[in-house]
């Protein structure tokens, strides 16, 4: 059984092995969802997750025989580097089955720590399988990434830190994968303070815990797909379902493209980079996915910063595109000298900035004299992209 008994000792074990992260006001983030936003920003905790709680306390209390024979555990990332540094730290071996699709930073990190990675085909559900399956043949400890009362305890303590922080906190809004996280949090700060609301967020690319809550079962997903990795779970947890059905009181979906928009948001506004897992919650904050939170303080959790940069510059081109910094536009024109710079000009003079400037010979069908030009272009917001259509419109050309 889960009790604050457990997730104060687990505090107490934590104490000089983790950091208690910051919760960080932000007045611009505040001002555009409309409740004051406090951001715990656990992507500065050490491995760059709030992972390193949860393995780090269940590790803190595996017998000298289940030590000496190893632990392993499976993630996509970020548990993986929790375990492998808790393993380092008590001077024992750790083997990580992870997705074949998982970062390249993250395996590269995990492996840094002195954890062996065994990548395994397929998803988060897939590298579970191989982890249990290698448990049985050679008696190594299976450290679970959410379905454990001492892991769930040790997430737990980002609530007793929140609440000791701001007392008169009056939502906290976390990601959701397997419901380690939000579970142990909810359990936390609703045993101490009943009336504080604690909402999860899921991208819509695996909402399992959702689906789960919704239809009072555990419902296994055939698949998923998001950009969030680190919530890319097919099906939550057994204890985690019951302390979510119980504690949390609601989940709701995000799209990737609001997740990209959530961590551009984040660069520009807060110098802070999150991974998409870590901005699902600011995601649903931003686009007001939970109106009982209007006017309210609001903790929204930053769970993990482990983004792999190579695929950073596509989240933020999407989350470009997502909040109208940036659009292509198509025009048709009449292919003679002059029309190029009367475009750009147009452009110019609304505030906008060519960056991409792609020029076609016209399609069957249309005039032999025609041609297109697809024009790539910065902008300020959508009101912008609909100011420089306008004017364009207004000076004679055709937008396709």
């Amino acid at each position: 059984m889960l009790t604050l008994d457990k997730i104060y000792h687990a505090q107490y074990v934590l104490k000089d092995a983790t950091r208690n992260t910051d919760i960080i006001y932000s007045p611009v983030l505040s001002e555009q969802s409309g409740c004051e936003v406090y951001l715990k920003t656990e992507n500065l905790q050490l491995t760059g997750s709030f992972k390193i709680r949860g393995a780090y306390y269940k590790i803190s209390q595996l017998s000298e025989a289940e030590k000496a024979k190893g632990v392993i555990a499976c993630s996509a990332g970020n548990h993986a580097q929790g375990v492998a540094l808790a393993s380092k730290e008590f001077g024992i071996k750790a083997k990580i089955c992870m997705p074949d699709g998982a970062p390249i930073s993250k395996v590269e990190a995990t492996k840094s720590y002195g954890a062996e990675v065994i990548p395994v085909k397929g998803v988060y559900d897939d590298a579970h399988s191989e982890a249990e399956r290698l448990k049985e043949k050679y008696g190594y400890t299976f450290i679970h990434p959410f379905d454990d009362e001492d892991v769930i305890a040790g997430q737990a303590t980002i609530g007793l830190e929140i609440l000791n922080e701001l007392k008169d906190v009056d939502a906290i809004v976390a990601p959701v994968g397997g419901g380690g996280l939000i579970s142990g949090i909810a359990f936390a700060v609703k045993s101490l303070n009943p009336k504080i609301k604690v909402y999860g967020v899921q991208s819509d690319g695996a909402p399992s815990m959702a689906e789960s809550v919704r239809w009072r079962k555990i419902k296994t997903l055939s698949t998923v797909s998001t950009i969030a990795d680190g919530i890319a779970v097919k099906e939550p947890g057994v204890n985690t379902f019951e302390l979510c059905t119980k504690f949390v009181d609601g989940i709701i979906t995000v799209t990737d493209e609001q997740v990209s928009a959530a961590i551009l948001a984040l660069i520009e506004k807060q110098k802070m980079i999150a991974e998409g897992a870590g901005a699902v919650a600011l995601a649903a904050i931003m686009y007001k996915k939970i109106p009982e939170i209007q006017g309210k303080k609001t903790v929204c959790l930053i769970s993990g910063g482990n983004i792999d940069v190579t695929i950073l510059s596509r989240v933020i081109n999407r989350g470009l595109l997502m909040s109208g910094r940036c659009c292509t536009l198509t025009v048709e024109l009449v292919d003679k000298p002059g029309q190029l710079t009367d475009v750009s000009k147009i452009i110019s003079d609304c505030g906008g900035n060519v960056t991409g400037v792609l020029h076609e010979r016209s399609n069957e069908g249309s005039a032999i004299n025609g041609c297109y030009l697809r024009i790539q272009i910065e902008t300020r917001n959508f009101e912008h992209i609909e100011q420089i259509k306008n004017e364009l419109k207004a000076q004679g050309f055709k937008i396709i």
